[in-house]
């Protein structure tokens, strides 16, 4: 996994481990579904701790919007890691949904984020060293059209997640749909 430069710092007790974890974790959901200004209470109430807890581990909303962009990273990395042995087109198209996800958490949030902060640069290194590898090797196996780049496929992947789908089933049919673009012509 491509270790990010910057990385969010989780306490050494395995109990509060778990309540920041559990913050991270609550976070992300909240602001998935409510947007960046979610009341910093409910996220604490959400996770199970008191804000007591929530504002010892991230002092400012911004400290846990950052963490919370770092953690999604961090894990879109280790997704790659995960699928790097499948064969070439399934490990894409498997990190590419995981970039969905990565994508509805990113919309949330990107407003409050310093898109020339380091921590922003970082990340954003780590997801592309992350992702091209895997479409590279899709690319070099015939299963990728040839004249498709990496940034392009992410570009149209994160439009298609901005859309407003009925239902998650019609979000996979198009995002389907878009993938099989991908795909070399006969």
């Amino acid at each position: 996994m491509t270790e990010t430069p910057i990385t969010v710092r989780r306490p050494q007790r395995a109990d509060a481990r778990r309540n920041f974890d559990a913050l991270l974790t609550a976070a992300r959901a909240a602001f998935a579904a409510n947007g960046a200004d979610t009341s910093l209470e409910e996220i604490a109430k959400t996770a199970g701790v008191g804000v007591g807890t929530l504002y010892r581990n991230f002092p400012t909303r911004q400290d846990l919007i950052e963490a919370v962009y770092v953690e999604e990273v961090t894990q879109l990395s280790a997704a790659a890691e995960a699928v790097a042995d499948q064969a070439p087109w399934p490990a894409l198209r498997a990190w590419l949904e995981r970039f969905v996800d990565y994508v509805a958490t990113k919309r949330a949030i990107v407003d409050l984020l310093n898109r020339d902060s380091e921590m922003f640069s970082a990340c954003r290194a780590v997801m592309y060293a992350a992702g091209e590898p895997l479409f590279a090797r899709a690319q070099q196996s015939g299963e990728v059209r040839p004249d498709a780049v990496f940034d392009d496929v992410l570009r149209l992947v994160s439009g298609l997640s901005s859309a407003a789908f009925v239902d998650d089933g019609q979000r996979r049919r198009v995002l389907d749909i878009a993938l099989d673009g991908l795909r070399p012509r006969p």
